[in-house]
């Protein structure tokens, strides 16, 4: 599949992606991504988050490829069940961060649990060994849980603009990569 083939839905996390964080920098350069709107991006809640990514999956045009980054990650995943059989034809999820630990804010704990259904498109699942919002075990653990594919980020951090993944162009080729076979 090429980029012009589908709907590129960007599922930033806490906050959103601010303008040096990879997401934003994909959005600017591929024509077909855009970026699911939460109503709240500094006070997430779990059921206003997983139906606003519903809702851009159902208002797509084409095949869809979702691109999560961390709270985003679990709000996809929490969306898998509820949307339409074969809308989504992959997803590129990169820093889930770990809700379930204790050691988590509030607004973050409150999305807990995290699904361990398997995902019913192919899915890759980009985890750092330095995340501090995810032990990689964890990480491990989940994509075995959804079928996904486990790509090892080495000792990256959270996979954003604060640990230097601005430009995040290995970032880029894997999504490439990932797109090729769908």
């Amino acid at each position: 599949m090429r980029t012009a083939d589908c709907d590129i839905l960007l599922v930033p996390g806490y906050g959103n992606s601010g303008p040096d964080h990879w997401q934003s920098r994909w959005q600017e350069r591929l024509s077909t991504a855009r970026r699911v709107a939460m109503p709240d991006w500094d006070h997430p809640e779990p059921e206003p988050w997983r139906n606003a990514v519903i809702a851009a999956v159902q208002a797509a045009a084409r095949p869809v490829i979702l691109v999560a980054h961390s709270l985003g990650v679990v709000s996809a995943v929490q969306a898998a069940p509820y949307l339409p059989p074969g809308a989504v034809h992959g997803a590129f999820l990169v820093a889930l961060p770990d809700v379930e630990r204790p050691d988590q804010p509030g607004l973050l704990r409150a999305f807990a649990p995290i699904p361990h259904d398997r995902l019913p498109f192919p899915a890759v699942l980009v985890a750092s060994r330095s995340d501090s919002y995810t032990a990689y075990a964890r990480a491990e653990a989940f994509a075995a849980a959804w079928g996904a594919e486990l790509v090892d980020a080495g000792e990256s951090g959270h996979l954003n603009s604060e640990s230097g993944h601005g430009p995040w162009p290995e970032g880029l080729m894997r999504f490439a990569g990932f797109l090729r076979p769908l």
